[in-house]
């Protein structure tokens, strides 16, 4: 006979204190930058999502009390991992607005050739994409990003407790329409280095037209290439302020998604 203190509900609800937590934090894990990319080994984010859910299961609210495998168990499982993908997705759209900004400018200057394989995502990027992403993983491990990160995490168990309701069709929305804000920002961010690079070539154009014995091919490429990476010199001058106001809009979209003002 089992004693009423273990009875089968009051188990499945430890399972559940702790392995609905599990996997919402292993899917975030899985899918942010710096945790989540290919130079970090599974087994390394897995035993991390494991330890953080040892340290938050006996502080977050109570799990509801289901069986193990019913249907709505299968949904509470469901909607944990869609709200840590979703949480992640909305992270590393941070990430993706500065590899388009990059690519956006490289290919106007004429450096969309000269590419290199991402070793965290292990697809080919321009140099230039490469450089702004690793400038803004120091940046952002400098200024304890991945720790507010956490903890804006670690808040949706609290504005999002564990249960059959988790994201709605509006926030599915959003976290869609997020694409759009990253291509958005990210021509925002490379509007004056194309623009510079644009008036160049127009001026070269120009050029042509006036003197059509002049070479083009041999005068434009360097010259625009210069003023490209004179206009990255500049730009890099605001380079932690654009990165600062991004970083605050996606913590912010964050907490919107779990429901906060």
């Amino acid at each position: 006979m089992v004693p009423a203190e273990f009875s089968a509900d009051l188990i499945g609800q430890w399972v559940g204190q702790h392995i609905w937590p599990l996997f919402r934090l292993a899917s975030f894990l899985m899918v942010i930058p710096v945790f989540g990319t290919q130079l970090v080994p599974r087994r390394i984010r897995l035993g991390l999502a494991l330890l953080m859910t040892i340290l938050i299961a006996p502080l977050i609210p109570e799990v509801p009390r289901v069986e193990a495998l019913s249907a709505d168990a299968v949904v509470i499982s469901l909607q944990q991992i869609l709200i840590g993908v979703g949480m992640g997705f909305a992270l590393t759209a941070l990430w993706q607005l500065f590899v388009v900004a990059g690519q956006m400018i490289a290919m106007q200057m004429g450096l969309g050739f000269a590419s290199m394989v991402d070793p965290a995502n292990g697809v080919n990027v321009p140099v230039l994409a490469q450089i702004y992403t690793i400038t803004i993983t120091l940046l952002f491990l400098a200024m304890n990003g991945h720790l507010v990160a956490f903890e804006v995490f670690i808040e949706s168990f609290y504005t999002l407790p564990i249960g059959l309701e988790g994201l709605g069709q509006g926030d599915l929305w959003e976290l869609t329409h997020r694409i759009s804000w990253m291509f958005v920002s990210a021509m925002l961010l490379a509007l004056p280095a194309v623009t510079a690079v644009l008036i160049v070539n127009i001026s070269f154009g120009v050029m042509t037209r006036a003197a059509p014995q002049m070479n083009i091919f041999a005068l434009g490429f360097p010259i625009g290439l210069i003023f490209g990476l004179f206009s990255i010199w500049v730009l890099h001058a605001n380079f932690l302020p654009h990165f600062e106001q991004y970083t605050r809009q996606t913590f912010d979209f964050m907490r919107q998604l779990q429901g906060q003002p």
